[in-house]
């Protein structure tokens, strides 16, 4: 079941963790880190470590905008949580 904005991704839907990640590639993703700083961007790919590549990275501080990258690395270890992002956020 798809949701209303056409992302593919489900809503109400019991999926595993797996089933989420594959999901949310090539999509607009929000990663949290324990640090509290947020990146926003496209989900390139991860690994079974967590580890995240992303492109088209916006990094925000304080819900403030600091910085942009084109690609970024996140190491696993430091990923509080993964979430998927509308196109309007």
């Amino acid at each position: 079941m798809a949701d209303a904005a056409g992302t593919g991704i489900s809503t109400g839907v019991s999926k595993t963790p797996a089933e989420f990640l594959k999901a949310i590639k090539g999509k607009a993703v929000l990663v949290k880190l324990n640090s509290g700083v947020d990146y926003r961007g496209i989900l390139a790919c991860l690994d079974g470590y967590m580890n995240i590549a992303m492109e088209q990275t916006e990094e925000y501080v304080n819900g403030q905008l600091k910085n942009k990258y084109g690609d970024a690395f996140i190491r696993g270890n430091n990923v509080l949580y993964i979430s998927a992002l509308n196109k309007s956020s």
